[in-house]
């Protein structure tokens, strides 16, 4: 469960709240927030939901990459536990590739790793000359995944950093499945949904899913939305939806630059 877009209107406090904690009894165990998401409302918004059930959560935070130095990583990171109100992270990223060097940042980690303050820690929105120069840095060899956008209409990865973490056995994290929302209203997902008795969000989530070597992290504000995403383990697609996704929705030719989403 991602908590982007979580904690930035206090009307939304309580579903919000309900939504992590009823994920949490689904088995949605995944909770992603950062320091960035509603000036670090988010990361309290968390530490209220998971309150007296931290050992059931694998916890996700991120470092803004302006604060990626060896030592403002671990202020950072320091400053995010306090307001979960929890004394580790589960996995730590960096948010995205800032202007810090990447050594100071890898140095941080380790040193977080070291005190226990982080079990592991990756990275996000990098592509894979990112990646390729982070596995020469000392200690690069450590990252555990790479967070990036993926949706059936942003596609790019595939041709370039999912094969390549695949081929290195580096987990890959999506997030943004619904490119933001428009895409729900595509013809074609509408179809294949009312063919499955499903809705475009769970066919979406469906597609991705079928990777089998994919987390994917979708917007859950309310308790509705969390059982509609979590019934979209039962959907299972068709070759010919796949066929009918892949003509909606092609593949680009060549890759393209992640943006952050």
């Amino acid at each position: 469960m991602t908590t982007w877009g979580h904690a930035e209107d206090p009307r939304r406090r309580a579903d919000e709240l309900a939504a992590l904690r009823q994920g949490l009894d689904a088995g949605m165990t995944l909770v992603d927030t950062a320091e960035m998401y509603a000036g670090g409302a988010a990361e309290e918004l968390v530490g209220e939901a998971i309150a007296g059930r931290r050992d059931e959560v694998f916890l996700v935070g991120k470092v803004f990459p302006a604060h990626a130095s060896r030592e403002g990583t671990v202020i950072a990171c320091q400053r995010s536990l306090r307001r979960l109100g929890t004394d580790r992270f589960d996995l730590y990223l960096l948010h995205w590739r800032g202007h810090v060097p990447l050594q100071e940042t890898v140095d941080a980690f380790v040193a977080l790793r070291t005190a226990g303050s982080i079990r592991a820690w990756g990275v996000g929105n990098f592509d894979v000359p990112d990646l390729a120069e982070l596995l020469t840095l000392v200690g690069g060899g450590e990252v555990a995944t790479d967070q990036v956008p993926y949706s059936p209409a942003r596609r790019s990865i595939e041709l370039d950093v999912l094969p390549w973490c695949t081929e290195r056995r580096l987990a890959v994290m999506t997030y943004a499945p619904f490119d933001g929302g428009p895409l729900l209203d595509h013809p074609v997902l509408r179809t294949i949904a009312q063919r499955h008795g499903a809705t475009p969000a769970q066919v979406v989530l469906a597609w991705i899913l079928r990777h089998g070597r994919l987390a994917v992290l979708p917007m859950m504000r309310t308790p509705a939305e969390v059982r509609e995403n979590a019934e979209a383990l039962g959907v299972r697609l068709a070759p010919d939806d796949l066929l009918a996704m892949d003509d909606a929705f092609p593949r680009p030719r060549a890759p393209e630059p992640i943006v952050v989403a």
